[in-house]
């Protein structure tokens, strides 16, 4: 299967950061409280966490440079598998005991078009 080229190297922590934050901003802007930005352990990390109706909402947030595709045709199962045991400890180490769910932020294009899916996959 081919996945397009998305951001990497040096020049993709940067617009990697960049995009986060763009992400961040919108969702602050829909009410989210962003909790933590980038929490990481060995098998993956988590972009955002952020909490909004008191739902606890994990965010990944992908950027692609052309618009041939959607950024959220990028996630794959191994991405959710691994999206899903960073959360699980984060829960852990919390002690959250609420609700939660799983966003996608895509940013796309030069335009830097935001799409924003909500519950992007079930648990």
């Amino acid at each position: 299967m081919f996945l397009p080229r998305i951001f990497k190297g040096k020049v993709s922590k940067q617009k990697g950061k960049e995009f986060e934050e763009l992400a961040a901003k919108y969702l602050r802007r829909k009410g989210y409280k962003i909790l933590e930005r980038n929490f990481r352990k060995r098998f993956g990390e988590i972009d955002i966490i952020a909490l909004k109706d008191n739902v606890l909402v994990f965010v990944e947030v992908r950027s692609l440079a052309g618009n041939f595709m959607d950024p959220s045709e990028t996630i794959t199962l191994r991405k959710r598998t691994n999206l899903l045991k960073v959360a699980s400890v984060y829960l852990m180490e919390r002690g959250w005991r609420g609700p939660v769910r799983f966003d996608f932020v895509g940013i796309k294009g030069r335009d830097k078009e935001i799409e924003h899916i909500e519950n992007f996959f079930e648990v």
